[in-house]
């Protein structure tokens, strides 16, 4: 999947295309779903199929509190690039884009530059100058521009609607679990290694500071898989101050089973399974050394049970 970052980045086009149209942030079942089907009806009527997104997320252009996403949008891309999309087109969104009726961007954008035959959003999807575009509107321009329309219905797993908002509410209460059946996968967040104050190491789990540019923090005390490389490793994932030592600031720390290598400066990928428990302080490193052992043994039961 090749990847455009501006519309002037985009070559001329020399087949018509079929566009997944939206935010596409957690690129969770909902959008998965919407994904599939591009794929699908691509091979199946000819089109090159294409993801058209924007970035940074509208709401941080038009709303009025700083929505938090559950990736960035490096992340978002990988994820995407699982599909069979010829090409990623990202608009950057600015005041002057905002200010595009829902006709001129089906005009400039979809008819002109992408050539569309066919625009596949969600049920939720809202485009244009002020939100005004929905759906049915989409559908009535659709007509005007000889291009069609559908509208993906939204995905229900556990009763609930898979969304983008309702994953990161999830995500911010430690509902993990819930989270990661909405997004089909566990929650990551990725960064940097880094030295630390060697806590761990001075009661016996020696552990991986983790720096990243994740927006979404769960806190608290997870069973996680750490990916180094191709490689998983199960772990301990400890997010938050550090109660016991006043510490300040949120540290994220992982203890890896089994695992010894020296990791100062590498990427790796925190992959949240389950939450043990809420940080607490404790009156002794004794008394904290033992709760550890006790989450590492309940992590390994854990991973025991699903290896099972």
């Amino acid at each position: 999947m090749k990847v455009f970052r501006g519309i002037e980045t985009l070559p001329a086009l020399e087949k018509q295309t079929i566009v997944a149209l939206g935010n596409f942030d957690g690129v969770h079942e909902g959008h998965r779903a919407i994904l599939t089907f591009v794929t699908d009806k691509a091979k199946e009527k000819g089109l090159i199929p294409i993801l058209l997104t924007f970035s940074p997320h509208p709401e941080r252009v038009l709303g009025h509190k700083r929505v938090k996403l559950i990736q960035t949008l490096d992340q978002r891309l990988e994820e995407i690039g699982k599909f069979d999309l010829d090409a990623a087109l990202i608009i950057p969104f600015d005041r002057k884009f905002s200010r595009l009726t829902a006709q001129e961007f089906i005009q400039e954008i979809l008819v002109s530059i992408l050539k569309t035959r066919i625009v596949v959003v969600g049920e939720n999807f809202r485009f244009g100058r002020d939100r005004r575009g929905d759906s049915r509107l989409l559908h009535q321009l659709a007509s005007r521009h000889d291009f069609r329309v559908f509208t993906l219905p939204s995905v229900t797993k556990d009763g609930s609607a898979v969304s983008s908002s309702l994953i990161r509410s999830l995500l911010q209460e430690g509902q993990i679990e819930k989270a990661n059946l909405l997004l089909g996968r566990p929650y990551e967040i990725s960064g940097e290694v880094i030295r630390g104050q060697a806590r761990g190491k001075s009661i016996g789990f020696p552990t991986a500071n983790l720096r990243t540019t994740n927006e979404i923090i769960p806190r608290g005390v997870f069973i996680t898989r750490v990916r180094i490389d191709a490689d998983l490793w199960p772990a301990l994932t400890n997010v938050g101050q550090r109660p016991t030592f006043g510490q300040e600031g949120v540290i994220i720390e992982s203890y890896l089973f089994e695992f010894r290598r020296d990791l100062y400066g590498e990427t790796v990928v925190i992959q949240f399974l389950r939450k043990i428990r809420e940080e607490r302080k404790f009156t002794s490193t004794d008394d904290l050394s033992d709760q550890i052992r006790k989450d590492i043994e309940t992590a390994k039961h854990y991973f025991q049970k699903v290896s099972a």
